[in-house]
């Protein structure tokens, strides 16, 4: 069972290659055997949530928003650390206000 702000590392299917490799990944919420997951990158050039080693991540990464997407469970291979609370209320509400154009 994987929680929400755990940072696992699991198989990400690439969209646009279709390539399957191993990353990391912020779980959003588990339900019924899948897991929603927002992808993470070590290219801080992307929009997002930024993270930084001393947070846990190999890396400076960002948590990037815009590239959510659900895996089975059976994909995560390990847990790697948990989000601080401050962290989670940053994706939160980031994530709050992309989805508060579904409103008008």
């Amino acid at each position: 069972m994987f929680n929400p702000g755990e940072v696992v590392l699991t198989k990400i299917q690439y969209t646009d290659t279709g390539e399957i490799k191993i990353r990391p990944a912020l779980v959003l919420f588990e339900e019924l055997g899948n897991v929603v997951v927002a992808g993470i990158t070590s290219n801080k050039d992307m929009e997002g949530v930024l993270l930084t080693k001393k947070e846990g991540v190999v890396k400076d990464s960002v948590i990037k928003l815009n590239y959510i997407f659900t895996i089975s469970n059976q994909f995560v291979s390990r847990k790697l650390f948990n989000l601080s609370l401050e962290k989670k209320k940053e994706v939160f509400d980031k994530l709050v206000g992309k989805l508060n154009s579904l409103k008008s």
